[in-house]
């Protein structure tokens, strides 16, 4: 039973202890050292041995130590010392790799100190493993680059700037800052940047610069919901303004305002809609700044730029003074953005999806209790399972023509693709190509509500 005990072929078991918390394994390696590991030389010498613990996966709920009677060697033709090679064990960390692989999976589900109560391995190791691990998927997992960029930030202890594929609501990238020269330096390090045709984004000049840079020809799209809500900030200024001037009873009077006047006026239930009457009755200023909005709303029904520049101009017009102070972060904004605010109305392309996903990014970082960025990064970008991936099948390929002998004239036959190297291509794993679109935002959701990273 002790032979099996670890599975790990390479060892040979010799003892288990058992304690508490632990099993101690005594153990020595089953193959034989054949050659210096310097010079490779066959002609070597017995030079002393050290005993080495070597950390295992945890076993029945126990922590594994595994000790090795490492046998010293010494050269003669190159004179250089070196131990007997342990196969199996990692060459960075006094651990099994299949350990360290281990923690470096579910250190993207599971909090640091948790694995080092688990395996016995110091928090700070875990950490470090975490890393490799973490910079290992980032030079070999390649996201597949879509034709709608998402570009947007969320505020983490300061702000990020997430990159998503919006072509297949996915995210793709988590930017340290939102500085142009962070996301410039991201654009340029794509492969085929040209493949991107539109970049929607929020009003922030650094997107806007950094993609005419990097990406010229990609037409820039000022996200909608960005610009209504804007709409919907008014509209709170208004409100904020008038409860300063009310007395108690009257603020009473406006309760659950807040929300009512964020709602659209078809959402409104027809107790919502009594109240708003009754507020605009005693309040015009107030019910002023909800047409306003509602208004403003209207001009995202358009079909066309052309339309939507008419009904702004005709809006903007109706901003009467009583209420134009609470209006004049959108007139501003509408005036300096406007062509790109216009190009929603052709490309109707949003980021709406990315917008949902920063809320549920801010509670997998409240969760972590303030993850740090790389760990924050990781486990959205890399958590296993959450990925959109699309295998592409080559075309049916039909068996070839052969005339054969004793068939006639007009007589063919046909190769058999069994036993050939073209059939094994087509039924090995290497004939399918995926393509990897990036984290899925909606598999992502589920995976934080549900509590799986």
């Amino acid at each position: 039973m002790q032979t099996d005990f670890l599975n790990l072929p390479a060892f040979r078991v010799i003892k288990v202890d058992e304690s508490l918390h632990d099993y101690h394994v005594t153990s020595e390696p089953v193959a034989v050292q054949t050659a210096c590991t310097s010079c490779g030389s066959e002609n070597f010498g017995k030079w002393g041995s050290r005993e080495q613990l070597v950390k295992d996966l945890p076993l029945h709920g126990k922590r594994v130590g595994i000790s090795i009677d490492t046998k010293r060697y010494r050269c003669n033709d190159c004179g250089k010392t070196f131990f007997h090679s342990l196969p199996a064990v990692s060459q960075k960390r006094q651990m099994t790799e299949r350990l360290v692989h281990w923690i470096g999976q579910q250190a993207m589900k599971r909090t640091f100190l948790s694995l080092a109560e688990e395996t016995g391995v110091d928090e700070k190791t875990i950490r470090n493993i975490f890393r490799d691990y973490v910079s290992e998927l980032t030079e070999t997992v390649r996201f597949e680059l879509p034709k709608w960029l998402g570009i947007d930030a969320i505020h983490l202890t300061q702000y990020r700037c997430v990159i998503a594929n919006i072509e297949n609501n996915t995210i793709i990238e988590l930017l340290h800052d939102r500085n142009m020269e962070t996301v410039i330096e991201y654009l340029s390090q794509l492969e085929c940047k040209e493949k991107i045709q539109y970049v929607a984004m929020g009003m922030w000049w650094p997107y806007r610069d950094a993609v005419n840079r990097v990406i010229p020809k990609a037409i820039v799209v000022i996200d909608e919901c960005h610009v209504v809500r804007m709409a919907n900030d008014a509209v709170e200024k208004v409100r904020k303004n008038l409860r300063q001037s009310l007395t108690p009873k009257q603020c009473r009077a406006l309760k659950h305002d807040r929300i009512v006047l964020q709602k659209r006026k078809s959402q409104l239930t027809d107790q919502e809609s009594l109240m708003l009457s009754g507020w605009v009755e005693n309040y015009p200023e107030l019910g002023l700044a909800y047409r306003l909005k509602e208004d403003f709303f209207k001009i995202y029904d358009s079909q066309s730029s052309e339309e939507a520049l008419a009904r702004y101009a005709a809006w903007e017009i109706s901003v009467t003074e009583e209420v134009r102070d609470a209006f004049l972060d959108l007139i501003k904004a509408w005036r300096q953005w406007q062509p790109y605010i216009l190009a929603y109305f052709d490309h109707r392309i949003t980021n709406v999806y990315t917008e949902s996903l920063n809320s549920l990014i801010r509670v997998l970082d409240s969760l972590g209790r303030g993850y740090s960025f790389e760990a924050l990064r990781a486990k959205l970008l890399f958590c296993e399972g959450a990925y959109k991936i699309n295998q592409m099948r080559p075309a049916f390929e039909q068996r070839t023509p052969v005339f054969r002998p004793g068939l006639g004239r007009n007589m063919v036959g046909f190769t058999s693709l069994v036993g050939t190297s073209c059939y094994q291509d087509l039924i090995g794993d290497d004939s399918e190509e995926s393509k990897n679109y990036g984290a899925d935002i909606a598999i992502l959701t589920r995976m934080i509500e549900c509590g799986e990273i």
